[in-house]
């Protein structure tokens, strides 16, 4: 075998095991970060559409799987308690224990500790609530309101329970982080809650896993399509010059 010819070989199984670490990295980046995410977040369907238009009824969204006592104003959680019926509800949260809410300040938007909240994410931009209330929420309890204040069956309608419309932190479930289907959006959290003690919760590790999938794609794609073309550019070009006939010199 000549020079060329070496040269050719060593070329293909150069190409051949790049083209093998690609695919064989590409394939633990992708089952790795589906493992995550199936170990992380549980998929939800919302049942109403009191959460419009951050989430819509029939929507699939993904949850975080997170201890109540993780929750912080601003999250859309899942959650269910017996006192708002069976099923698992998704409501936002816009107080913890020890808050003071109040609706409707004088230029109609919500209140936390006397600090007006702006609310970007509500379906109608009149009004926080149709409604004026007060709730103090007592520790240990959540206080849930729907983005859809004109329709929602939140927090409001349970004022006179015992625990003035509260929910106890445990029956919290999941925190919503994204729209799966059909938008496939991100679920922002609220700037105006930053300010008040506690702040936001930090967003879930979602977005990485989903990056972590789509290179592994990339890579398992792309290493099964450059090993045969490697292998194929290494092999030996056939000779174009004429031989010259037999007898002549």
């Amino acid at each position: 075998m000549g020079a060329t010819g070496r040269a050719d070989d060593g070329r293909g199984r150069l190409g051949a095991r790049l083209s093998s670490v690609a695919v064989a990295i590409g394939c633990v980046l992708f089952l790795g970060g589906f493992a995550w995410g199936a170990v992380l977040y549980r998929p939800y369907t919302v049942p109403t559409g009191s959460m419009t238009p951050t989430v819509n009824a029939g929507d699939k969204v993904l949850a975080q799987r997170v201890d109540g006592g993780d929750v912080r104003r601003g999250d859309v959680v899942v959650f269910t308690d017996t006192q708002w019926g069976d099923m698992p509800m998704v409501k936002r949260v816009v107080g913890t224990g020890g808050d003071k809410i109040v609706c409707c300040g004088k230029d109609g938007r919500l209140t936390v500790n006397g600090i007006p909240i702006d609310e970007p994410y509500l379906r109608s931009s009149g009004r926080a609530s149709g409604e004026d209330f007060t709730a103090e929420v007592p520790k240990g309890q959540l206080f849930l309101l729907g983005d859809d204040r004109t329709v929602s069956l939140d927090s409001r309608v349970h004022l006179s329970d015992a625990t003035h419309g509260s929910v106890p932190r445990g029956a919290v479930q999941a925190r919503v982080d994204a729209v799966a289907w059909p938008l496939g959006s991100m679920i922002d959290r609220p700037e105006a809650f930053a300010a008040l003690p506690g702040g936001v919760s930090s967003a879930g590790p979602l977005k990485l896993q989903l990056t972590a999938m789509a290179v592994g794609v990339v890579l398992i794609l792309g290493g099964a399509v450059y090993g045969p073309l490697a292998a194929r550019s290494s092999r030996p070009k056939r000779s174009t010059q004429p031989k010259a006939a037999a007898g002549v010199r």
